[in-house]
């Protein structure tokens, strides 16, 4: 093979499968178990019956709808995540051409304080922020689930790496047949930088999807709820069936699988052309 040594290259496929099937193996044992009876689940666990149900049947996903309003809990996920993307692409995007091509009083500083801001996580600033705007009134809805995301560093950082890289002399040109910024940066910019958009897009939803924490601390209404926090509510139902929940799992990760295996190709694109280094 091209003069290299067979037995290296097996012992690494080897290596990968067995690592492969590590992080699958959690998905595959969820929807085994989503497809047998609930009495069953637990008790073939330890056996091989776990991993290969002898009778398929979609009780449990029939129950789901039936004991919570699944329906609600996906339409909220879609919302919020949605105004998260679509906000955070605008948002993210141009903060990003700002820092990477603009020429500003303490531009330098804003980066650094973008970077800064990178090794941060969220939960440190939850309470906080949540004790600001309770005290502004602002609860129990898609909104507050969603702005606080809108503006993320890591986005803008995708995107300035990405914009540092464009040829320069197609923006030079629009500016001397009398494009401002605005117009260079939605005719020239975005056009050539569908890699680096869906690479966001992709990442943000991914990331997001299963935010529990946020949610958790800003809603009391079940109509404002999303997919993290209704399985957890589900999971506290009476009576304690893990089919259900197992089903529950299923659908709730589906959309997240449907998502990367279409766009997986934009998505490996996207992070090539962002230029992500270790």
């Amino acid at each position: 093979m091209n003069g290299r040594p067979i037995l290296p290259m097996i012992a690494t496929y080897l290596v990968l499968l067995a690592v492969t099937l590590v992080f699958f193996g959690p998905v595959l044992f969820m929807l085994v178990g989503s497809l047998k009876p609930d009495e069953l689940v637990l008790a073939e666990a330890a056996s091989w019956r776990g991993w290969v149900p002898e009778s398929v049947s979609l009780e449990n996903y029939r129950s789901v709808f039936e004991r919570v309003p699944f329906g609600s809990y996906l339409a909220s996920s879609l919302v919020i995540n949605g105004t998260i993307v679509g906000l955070g692409l605008v948002v993210n995007a141009f903060a990003g051409y700002a820092l990477a091509r603009l020429q500003w009083w303490g531009r330098e500083a804003m980066l650094a304080v973008v970077l800064a801001i990178l090794v941060i996580p969220f939960e440190a600033i939850a309470i906080p922020l949540f004790y600001q705007l309770s005290a502004l009134g602002w609860r129990d809805d898609h909104l507050v689930q969603a702005i606080p995301f809108v503006a993320n560093p890591l986005a803008i950082y995708l995107f300035y790496s990405f914009f540092l890289g464009l040829p320069k002399a197609l923006e030079e040109a629009a500016r001397i047949d009398g494009a401002g910024v605005f117009r260079t940066f939605v005719a020239i910019v975005i056009p050539n930088s569908r890699a680096a958009f869906a690479s966001v897009a992709i990442v943000t939803f991914l990331f997001h999807w299963g935010i529990y924490l946020w949610p958790l601390l800003m809603t009391t209404s079940e109509s404002v709820r999303p997919l993290p926090l209704g399985i957890a509510t589900f999971y506290t139902l009476p009576p304690l069936a893990w089919g259900d929940i197992l089903a529950f799992g299923v659908l709730m990760v589906l959309p997240v699988l449907v998502v990367f295996v279409v766009f997986q190709r934009w998505f490996v694109a996207g992070v090539a052309a962002t230029g992500i280094k270790g």
